[in-house]
């Protein structure tokens, strides 16, 4: 077998000799080593031959001698957490239930997309929460979690490995960006689920008619366009968890029938009368306040209760500034070209970062990490994060409401308030126009189209606040770096 450029080697059972071919090349070109089988029968003999060694199986379902769903159970048997991702010409609801309900990862139908196949198997290989680097049969997991130094992640770690293994409903708050799902994956891979699919749905994303269709499916002739029975998300993760994203957005009305399916584990299709029976562990995530919601009558009280057994409420990544350049760096790694070399962390760049608001969160870090690996322009990042970290201090300067006047309130000659107000004033102007200074190494033309103020007036500014064009030295080379600290006359 040849050496996989990133310790994973995919098994591709497929008797059409051109598709076969078309997902050989693809999977090559995604940087994984491939094995190929023309039948079931073959699949089987190799995965037996080289179990350890074999990450993840691409299977058709119509084959000669052994079918893909026949060979699908015998894998199961065989190795009950290897990811299987099932793909066929015939896609119809009857082949999609029967792969899902055998202990498929996932379904794709032919043709198969390079991207579709690409996020399938990075699906079925986060499915556990693991990696298998498959050099040797002795090879150990690498995790895909980021661990940080935080407390408060390393609790929240330590509460996701003591609460995998139930079948408890959790609830996960947290900001936009903030690792949500990343989280409910964790969990679902410590889960006795864990060889069972993952679903999720973005309940914000859709009008609550296609949530519900999404959800509980529906049959034939149930609506204009329903020309076929579809199987809905909780049929397809039977046996396994569903993640429901955004769950503060999602219908009051839509609520009292997920309530049904939480206590009573059943539903009918939209437009049947048959009761489907599902066992499915659900979770939901959501950044909205769902007590505040319950009070506007926009959130059920009892689902929230029945949501709510655990909680997790993750913190903003602007609270986590020990792990802000470890996770970049893991995240560089994540996403690194095979053969390309990683981009630097520059000292200018970390304190960028650290310098940062990140209101996006870690989506965003994700994807300032992603941009440094394919453009390596550090200082140009660096330089970025200073400007909009500029712009923030500038709009966040506290402002006092005016009287009848015009002027701040109680502002008369001499007013402690008016004082008050103009030395908030001055050292926000005195932060902005540093932090714009440092960024371009204190190029002053450069410094003033980043604060969109005009070359002569940032002179003038510089000269009225006392700003000095001078650097305090700094220890670049010890571990706890500080940011160059700029002076101010009198600051």
């Amino acid at each position: 077998m040849q050496a996989p450029k990133n310790g994973r080697t995919i098994l591709v059972a497929e008797d059409e000799l051109e598709v076969r071919g078309y997902l050989e090349m693809a999977l090559k070109c995604l940087g994984y080593s491939v094995e190929l089988a023309q039948d079931g029968d073959e699949a089987l003999s190799c995965l037996q031959s080289s179990r350890s060694a074999i990450s993840a199986v691409l299977l058709d379902i119509v084959m000669p001698n052994r079918d893909g769903l026949d060979t699908l159970r015998e894998i199961r048997r065989i190795d009950a957490s290897l990811p299987v991702i099932v793909i066929s010409g015939a896609s119809s609801t009857l082949n999609v239930v029967a792969a899902m309900k055998g202990g498929a990862t996932d379904f794709l139908c032919k043709p198969v997309s390079h991207e579709d196949l690409r996020k399938a198997i990075m699906k079925g290989l986060e499915i556990k929460g693991v990696e298998y680097l498959a050099t040797s049969r002795n090879a150990a997991p690498v995790t895909r979690t980021f661990l940080g130094k935080n407390p408060r992640m390393q609790e929240i770690h330590a509460l996701a490995g003591q609460i995998g293994w139930s079948e408890a409903p959790v609830l996960i708050q947290g900001e936009t960006g903030s690792g949500k799902e990343v989280i409910a994956r964790e969990l679902h891979a410590q889960s006795p689920r864990a060889d069972k699919p993952f679903l999720k749905l973005n309940c914000a994303a859709l009008p609550s008619e296609l949530v519900e269709s999404e959800l509980f499916g529906y049959e034939r002739g149930a609506f204009t366009g329903a020309f076929q029975k579809k199987a809905g998300m909780f049929e397809m993760a039977d046996g396994g968890t569903i993640l429901l994203d955004e769950i503060g957005d999602m219908d009051v009305r839509l609520q009292a029938k997920l309530l049904q399916v939480l206590q009573d584990h059943e539903f009918q299709r939209i437009g049947g009368k048959e009761t489907v029976k599902v066992d499915v562990r659900v979770m939901a995530a959501t950044h909205r306040d769902l007590e505040k919601a319950i009070l506007d009558r926009t959130f059920r009280e009892d689902l929230y209760y029945r949501l709510n057994v655990i909680n997790l409420h993750l913190p903003p990544l602007r609270d986590l500034k020990d792990d802000i350049v470890p996770l970049a760096e893991f995240l560089i790694r994540k996403h690194a070209v095979q053969g390309m070399p990683l981009p630097t962390i520059t000292v200018e760049l970390k304190q960028a970062m650290l310098a940062y608001h990140w209101p996006g969160n870690v989506r965003e870090l994700e994807n300032y990490a992603r941009k440094l690996i394919i453009l390596h322009n550090p200082d140009d990042i660096a330089r970025e994060l200073h400007a909009k970290a500029t712009r923030r201090s500038l709009m966040s300067a506290p402002a006092v409401a005016p009287d009848v006047n015009g002027k701040p309130a109680g502002a008369g000659a001499g007013s402690p308030i008016l004082e008050q107000v103009t030395k908030a004033k001055q050292r926000a102007e005195t932060d902005a126009i540093l932090a714009a200074l440092n960024s371009t190494r204190w190029n002053r033309k450069q410094a003033a189209a980043l604060l969109k103020i005009d070359y002569k007036a940032l002179l003038y500014k510089m000269k009225k606040l006392g700003v000095e064009d001078r650097y305090v030295p700094f220890d670049a080379g010890s571990e706890a770096f500080a940011e160059p600290e700029l002076v101010a006359k009198g600051g």
